[in-house]
Order: C-alpha cells, then structure tokens, then sequence
C-alpha cells in the first residue's frame, strides 16, 4: 500500500487573518510595526556586531563600507530606504530633508578611503535617522512611546 500525499488547492484553507491589498499581496503592518523593521534594519546596519578589544559596535554599514565606492553606494541605498519609509509614514519635509542629509553626510564622508571607514562606525546615520522618526511619530501621537517622560519616585517601605 502507498501512501501519496494530495495537493489541497489554496481556496479551500484561505487565510482571513492577513491583511492585504492587491499590489503584489503587500501586508499593511501599521506605523509601530514599520518603525519597529526599520529599527530592526537601523540596527544591523550600525551597532549588530561589537569588535573585540575595543568594544565598539558596528555595523554592516561599516562593513560594506569597506568595498571601494561600490560599497558605499549599497549602503547610501539601503540608508535612503529608511528615509523613503518616513516619508511613506508622512513625515513633514523638514524631517525628510534631515534624514536626507544624514544619509548624504554619511555617504560623501564614508567614501574617503579609511577615515571615511572611521567615520562611518561612529557617525551611525540610521540610527540617528530612526530616531527622529521614532521621535516625531511619538509628538505627533501617531504610535505610543517607548519611554515615559517624567520622575520616578522609589518609596521604600
């Protein structure tokens, strides 16, 4: 006796908890759940892996960085991504423009051989730029914040 498995057509099990739309079946995952992938990708491409002896985190930023303009060019694309997001979330133009800028100050920097290298482990344009998005997503109460503002008052009893 053999056992053959049968095909079940998709249309019979159809998955009614994602969300999506018709261009290329695209999830809508909301703002908190993009900021929290671009954070995702901010920190790969800055602080994912520490060196040893000096206990200073980089990133794959840094790394590829090392490539002669080839590399600097992939991560100047990678980083406009983050900004294309905030503008995609509906960041006002000053905070594009910024984000802009860091990319760009980033990439021109980063493309001097070896100081540019340096620079491009301690100036971490993604996460600076994440973080301004994370910030005025917070002011504009769009998503909910990470920390709460205030004082803290420990009673001991």
């Amino acid at each position: 006796m053999t056992m053959s498995a049968t095909r079940i057509p998709p249309q019979d099990f159809p998955r009614r908890d994602i969300p999506h739309d018709a261009t290329f079946g695209a999830i809508d995952l909301g703002r908190e759940a993009s900021l929290a992938r671009l954070e995702a990708l901010a920190h790969l491409m800055d602080t994912a892996f520490v060196i040893p002896g000096i206990n200073r985190r980089v990133g794959f930023d840094a790394l590829i960085g090392l490539v002669p303009l080839v590399g600097d060019v992939a991560g100047m694309v990678i980083s406009s991504f983050i900004v294309y997001e905030a503008r995609r979330l509906g960041a006002p133009r000053w905070l594009i423009g910024r984000m802009a800028l860091n990319v760009a100050f980033d990439g021109v920097i980063g493309a001097v051989p070896v100081a540019g290298d340096i620079f491009d482990a301690a100036f971490k344009a993604n996460r600076r730029n994440v973080r301004l998005l994370r910030r005025w997503l917070e002011r504009s109460g769009a998503v909910r914040p990470v920390e709460i503002e205030g004082t803290a008052t420990r009673i001991a009893g």
